[in-house]
C-alpha cells in the first residue's frame, strides 16, 4: 500500500471514477428525476459529517492522518455512532453522487470504495489503536460499531 495516497486522494479519485461510468457505461437509469435530488441529502449529510469528524480530531489535538500515531482516542461528537465517521462521510458523499446521477453503474463504486477504506484504512488504524490505547480502544470498540 501506498501511504502517500491519503483517502481524501481516493475519494476524489472515486468521484471521477462515478462520473465517467455513469457517462462510458451507465447501465440503466434506476432514479427517475426529480426523485434523484434526494441524492443531496446523503452527499450533504457525509460533507457535514467528514467536516465535524474532522475538527473533533483538531480539538483535540491529535492527528487525522491514518498512520500517524494518534495522541489520544476520540469517543464524543460523531465518534459516539461512528468509529470511522470521516469514511463514512466520505461514503456518503459518494452514494448521493451516485442517486444524483441516477444510472446503476456508480453503485459499484460506492461499495468498492467502503470496501477498500476498511481493509486499505481502517483495519491498519485499528491495529495502530490497538497498539497504542490497549484496553480503552478495546472498551471504545465494544461500544461503537465499526460505520454506523
Amino acid at each position: 500500500m501506498n501511504h502517500r495516497i491519503l483517502p481524501p486522494t481516493y475519494l476524489l479519485m472515486a468521484m471521477l471514477v462515478i462520473v465517467l461510468l455513469h457517462i462510458l457505461a451507465p447501465l440503466a437509469y434506476i432514479v427517475r428525476m426529480p426523485w434523484n435530488l434526494l441524492g443531496l441529502l446523503p452527499l450533504g449529510l457525509g460533507l457535514i459529517v467528514t467536516a465535524v469528524a474532522d475538527r473533533a480530531f483538531k480539538q483535540r489535538g491529535t492527528t487525522v492522518h491514518p498512520f500517524k500515531e494518534p495522541t489520544q482516542v476520540v469517543t464524543n461528537g460523531v465518534f459516539r455512532f461512528s468509529r470511522n465517521p470521516m469514511y463514512l462521510g466520505f461514503v456518503l458523499v459518494l452514494l448521493g453522487m451516485a442517486i444524483l446521477l441516477r444510472s446503476l453503474s456508480p453503485f459499484a463504486i460506492v461499495g468498492g470504495f467502503a470496501i477498500w477504506m476498511d481493509i486499505g484504512f481502517i483495519r491498519v488504524e485499528e491495529r495502530i489503536l490497538a497498539a497504542t490505547f490497549g484496553d480503552e480502544w478495546v472498551r471504545y470498540k465494544r461500544r461503537i460499531r465499526k460505520w454506523v
